[in-house]
């Protein structure tokens, strides 16, 4: 089981949008993400990155920036221009469009993609993300990334057979690779980017991940990864954030919250598929979680389509 694929399909909501965007000076654009997280890859020219509270940073041709977290930032040709407003969350997200904005001045092209996330229950993997991860281009560097970005760029660039599904795709690969050249270079000072490197603690996650049904307990996730007992939950701990099975009972949770918002699925079958083997046991712990029923959560969540 691949842990991070994993924790981001369960975040996932809706659908992801991505354009090409031509601006030319003066510009600026400022973005909201309550609803998404933004990605952004320089492809000519050159422009700047604000993030409120934060010092203006400086963006060239290759560069990619995401911004996971829930913020408010700002693409410019430069620092201060007046900008206007793109709410992310009132995009049409099946629309993969071309946007053109400024005047008449040096030209910068862009490739935006928007990730629509479920902020009510964010995985604390994502919780640990900087307000701005900033991959500056380098000769040799991020090459798989670099690949998609080229892939994508391509399929906007034209309407061509297959667009519809690859470009989706595409973007669910950008926003993957662009956590992962971070997690793998951040493992001094973030307790999941450890963790995920950590051979031990990674072998009980995808235990976890692998089969969240079973009747886990702290010795069979320690025979998972080969630790004792005691060892294998006092490093789970301390990487992780949480006890193994406090985690596991959150995982599940969200599961079963993934499952209510967007299947018909009898709340007794997803209780099944949570490791419940009574719906009673199942809503009391869902309503501990969520504080609301299976059910009321579901009806919640139908009347808010942009939530699923």
């Amino acid at each position: 089981m691949d842990v991070l694929s994993d924790v981001l399909t369960a975040m996932r909501t809706g659908r992801p949008h991505a354009a090409r965007r031509r601006s030319q000076a003066p510009w600026g654009v400022r973005f909201s993400t309550a609803e998404a997280a933004g990605c952004h890859v320089v492809l000519r020219g050159t422009c700047w990155l604000t993030v409120a509270g934060s010092a203006p940073i400086a963006l060239s041709p290759g560069d990619v920036v995401l911004v996971p977290q829930q913020c408010t930032y700002a693409l410019t040709d430069r620092p201060g221009t007046p900008t206007v407003d793109f709410d992310l969350s009132e995009r049409d997200v099946g629309q993969n469009d071309d946007v053109d904005l400024g005047d008449d001045g040096t030209v910068t092209e862009t490739l935006c993609a928007a990730y629509f996330l479920d902020r009510g229950r964010t995985h604390p993997l994502l919780l640990e993300l900087p307000p701005v991860i900033h991959l500056p281009a380098i000769a040799g560097a991020h090459t798989s990334l670099r690949q998609a970005v080229d892939l994508l760029g391509a399929e906007l660039a034209g309407a061509r057979h297959g667009a519809d599904v690859i470009v989706p795709a595409l973007i669910d690969a950008l926003l993957l690779l662009i956590i992962r050249e971070w997690l793998e270079n951040n493992t001094a000072d973030r307790l999941w980017a450890t963790a995920l490197n950590d051979p031990t603690i990674l072998a009980a996650l995808r235990t976890i991940h692998g089969r969240p049904e079973a009747a886990w307990t702290v010795e069979s996730l320690a025979q998972s990864c080969g630790l004792s007992r005691a060892t294998f939950a006092s490093k789970f701990k301390n990487l992780v954030g949480m006890p193994p099975l406090t985690y596991l009972t959150w995982w599940r949770m969200t599961l079963a919250a993934r499952e209510l918002r967007t299947t018909d699925a009898p709340v007794a079958a997803i209780a099944r598929r949570a490791g419940y083997t009574s719906d009673f046991a199942f809503t009391k712990a869902f309503k501990r979680e969520f504080g609301v029923s299976p059910q009321g959560y579901r009806l919640q969540r139908r009347g808010n389509p942009s939530r699923r």
